[in-house]
C-alpha cells in the first residue's frame, strides 16, 4: 500500500489547474431588449405556453426557460448578464415608474447582473433612479452595474441616481463565484452610445479606456480569475468589410479584458470575435436571441469550449409564471394607460397582408414605413387639432420598428414611434408645430436632403409637400420647386423667394423638430433659421409649440405618433370584410414626397 506523507499530501493540493477538474463557465447574455415583454410581431399571434404554433420571436416568459433550464442543468457554473437598453421600447414601460415591474421580473427569470444603456436614461436620471428605488421597495432585482458615470455636485438632477451609487444599489463592478472561479464584472456606456443619451444630463460618461484600464487594474489587484466587460458601445462593418467599432478598439487598446459582453449597434454575432486575446459577442436585439457562451478556465486562461445563438421562438415553451405576470401587467396597462384613450391592450386596430419596413433595411430611401408614418401625423393633426398643418415630417431614427403582416394591436403600433415623454402621463414625444418662412422652409429641406449621409438617421419621410429637386448639384442648389398639397391632387407653389413673408406650418414630435433650432450648426453658421409661432414670433421655448388637440380642456391636451397611426390606420377600408380596417396597398410599395430632376 502506497503512504501518502505530509509533503506529497501538500504537492497533490497544490497542483496547478491544467491537472484539477474542468472550470467550466457558462455565460448566458442578452442585449438591447427594449421592454419586448411579449413576443412579436404581431403580439396577437403570441402564445408562449404552446409550440409549434406562431411565428414570433422573443419573449420573456419563454427568455425564463431557456435561463432556467441552463441553470437547472449547470447551477454552479452558470452566469446571466444583459449589456444595456433594457428598457423603453413598448406599452409596458409607461407603468415602470409606478411599478418598478420589468426589473423584478428579470431577477425572478434568473439574470444576474444587468449594464445599463443609453436608453436607461431616455426620461433622465431621475427617472430611472425612482424606477429602480421603486422596483428595491417592492422586492428582489438583478445587481445593477454603472460604470464610466460622472455626477455634477451642482445639479440636483443625478442625485438620486449617485445616491443608488452610494448605497451599494448600483455598483461600479460586481465579483461573482461560479464553479470555484472568481469572475470580476464593470460595465461602460460608449460615446455613441452616449452621444444618443442627450436627457442622461447631468451625468457624464467618462472615456471607455482610461476607465476600463483602471477597472482590470483593480479586478487584477482583487485576484479574479475572469474579467468581463459589460459593454454598451458596439461594433461595426469597416473597410473592405472588416469589423471595427468601438468594442474592438477598446479590445486592441486594454489588455486583460477577457470578455466583453456588446451591446447598443444591434449586432448579431454568430461566432465569437476574438480580438486581442479579447472575446467579443453580442446577440442582435429585442431577445431575438440569447447568447450561450461556454468558457473552460482549466488552463488559467479562458478557452472557449462552445458558443452560439439560441433562437427565442416558438419552439420553446415559455416559462408558466413568468407568462402570468406578464399577462396581470398588461391588464395594468389596459386599465391605467389604454382604457382612458378608449382601447384595449389586445383589441384589434387594423392588418396587413405585407411588411411595412422602416429604417432597420438599411435602404431609407425604399422604406414604405417612413411615407405611412408622415402621413399618419398629417391626417390626425389636421383631423384633431385646430389649425392643421401644412407639412407632417418624420426621421428614420425615430422609427423603432416595423410593422409585420397580420393583425395590428395598439402595443404593435405604439413599437414603432415609442420614444419618448411629455408633460401628460401617456408615453411619447408630444406632437409640436413650427412656423418658417419659404425661404426658410428650403434651407431647412436642403440641409435636410444631405444631412442623413454622415448621420442616416436623419433621413427624413414629409406628408403634405411635393418638392422637385436635382440630386447632382450642391448644397443650396438642389431644390428647384416645393408644392403644398391642398388635398384632392390641388397644389400650391412656394414662393422661397426673400421679399415672400407667407408662414408654412411644419409638424413633428418635439424631438425631431430640434433640427430647426440646429439648422445653423449644420450648415456651419450659413444658415439660420428662426422657428416662429403662428403670429410670426420668435419661439423663446420649444415647448410652447407643442400642439393642444383640445382647447376646450384645461392645460395642453397633447397629442403622439403612435396614436396618430392608429386613429390614421383605424380610418382605412375593411377589404375583406372581417371587421378590421386593411392598410392601404399604396403603403405596399416605397413613395417620396421628393422627385427628382435630370441635370441638364
Amino acid at each position: 500500500m502506497k503512504i501518502i506523507t505530509a509533503l506529497s499530501l501538500f504537492a497533490l493540493l497544490n497542483l496547478p489547474l491544467t491537472g484539477q477538474t474542468e472550470k467550466k463557465i457558462i455565460i448566458l447574455h442578452t442585449n438591447d431588449l427594449h421592454s419586448r415583454l411579449m413576443g412579436y410581431a404581431p403580439e396577437s399571434a403570441y402564445s408562449p405556453l404552446t409550440t409549434e404554433n406562431d411565428s414570433t420571436s422573443g419573449g420573456f416568459a419563454r427568455i425564463a426557460a431557456i435561463i432556467q433550464d441552463e441553470k437547472k442543468n449547470n447551477k454552479e457554473s452558470t452566469l446571466v448578464l444583459d449589456a444595456g437598453d433594457f428598457t423603453m421600447g413598448t406599452l409596458f414601460t409607461s407603468l415602470e415608474l409606478k411599478t418598478g415591474f420589468q426589473l423584478r421580473l428579470m431577477k425572478e427569470m434568473g439574470y444576474d447582473v444587468l449594464g445599463f444603456g443609453n436608453h436607461e436614461f431616455d426620461y433622465g436620471p431621475e427617472w430611472i433612479a425612482s424606477v429602480i428605488s421603486t422596483s428595491v421597495s417592492r422586492g428582489q432585482i438583478p445587481e445593477l452595474v454603472a460604470g464610466n458615470v460622472s455626477f455634477d455636485k451642482d445639479d440636483a438632477r443625478d442625485d438620486g441616481f449617485e445616491k443608488l451609487i452610494n448605497e451599494n444599489i448600483i455598483t461600479k463592478k460586481q465579483i461573482v463565484y461560479r464553479n470555484g472561479v472568481k469572475i470580476g464584472i464593470f460595465p461602460l456606456v460608449g460615446k455613441d452610445a452616449a452621444s444618443v443619451a442627450p436627457r442622461s444630463a447631468p451625468v457624464k460618461f467618462t472615456k471607455q479606456t482610461a476607465y476600463a484600464s483602471k477597472m482590470v487594474r483593480e479586478l487584477k489587484g482583487d485576484t479574479c480569475d475572469l474579467i468581463i466587460c459589460i459593454s454598451h458601445s458596439g461594433i461595426r462593418n469597416g473597410k473592405n468589410d472588416e469589423i471595427a467599432g468601438e468594442d474592438v478598439d477598446l479590445a486592441r487598446s486594454v489588455n486583460g479584458i477577457d470578455l466583453i459582453i456588446g451591446g447598443h449597434s444591434h449586432s448579431r454575432i454568430g461566432e465569437p470575435l476574438v480580438i486581442n486575446g479579447t472575446i467579443i459577442v453580442q446577440t442582435g436585439a429585442f431577445g431575438k436571441n440569447v447568447g450561450r457562451l461556454e468558457l473552460d478556465l482549466s488552463g488559467g486562461k479562458p478557452k472557449i469550449t462552445g458558443y452560439r445563438l439560441i433562437p427565442v421562438n416558438d419552439k420553446i415553451q415559455g416559462d408558466k409564471n413568468i407568462s402570468q405576470m406578464i399577462d396581470e401587467q398588461k391588464a395594468r396597462i389596459t386599465s391605467e394607460v389604454l382604457g382612458p384613450l378608449g382601447m384595449d391592450y389586445d383589441r384589434p386596430v387594423a392588418e396587413t397582408g405585407v411588411l411595412i419596413a422602416g429604417n432597420d433595411i438599411g435602404d431609407y430611401k425604399n422604406s414604405n414605413l417612413g411615407p405611412l408614418v408622415s402621413d399618419a401625423i398629417h391626417y390626425y393633426v389636421n383631423k384633431y387639432s385646430k389649425n392643421g398643418t401644412d407639412i407632417s415630417m418624420v426621421a428614420a431614427g425615430l422609427l423603432f420598428d416595423n410593422i409585420t403582416p397580420g393583425v395590428q394591436t395598439a402595443p404593435d403600433l405604439f413599437r414603432v414611434m415609442p420614444l419618448g415623454s411629455g408633460k401628460d402621463n401617456i408615453p411619447g414625444y408630444p406632437l409640436s408645430r413650427l412656423y418658417v418662412t419659404g425661404k426658410e422652409l428650403k434651407s431647412v429641406l436642403e440641409i435636410l436632403l444631405v444631412s442623413y449621409k454622415s448621420t442616416p438617421a436623419n433621413y427624413c419621410y414629409y406628408s403634405g409637400m411635393r418638392v422637385l429637386y436635382l440630386p447632382d448639384k450642391g448644397l443650396f442648389r438642389k431644390i428647384k420647386k416645393i408644392e403644398i398639397s391642398k388635398g384632392n391632387g390641388v397644389f400650391i407653389n412656394v414662393d422661397f423667394s426673400k421679399k415672400n413673408s407667407a408662414l408654412y406650418s411644419i409638424t413633428a414630435d418635439s424631438y425631431m423638430l430640434d433640427f430647426i433650432g440646429i439648422i445653423k450648426k449644420m450648415s456651419f453658421g450659413l444658415i439660420n433659421v428662426v422657428p416662429k409661432d403662428e403670429a410670426g414670433n420668435k419661439v423663446q421655448d420649444m415647448k410652447s409649440a407643442v400642439i393642444d388637440f383640445d382647447s376646450q380642456k384645461e392645460g395642453v391636451q397633447e397629442g403622439k405618433e403612435w396614436l396618430a397611426l392608429i386613429k390614421y390606420l383605424g380610418s382605412m377600408a375593411d377589404a375583406n370584410g372581417n371587421g378590421i380596417p386593411d392598410v392601404d396597398k399604396k403603403y405596399y410599395s416605397p413613395v417620396s414626397s421628393f422627385i427628382p430632376l435630370k441635370t441638364k
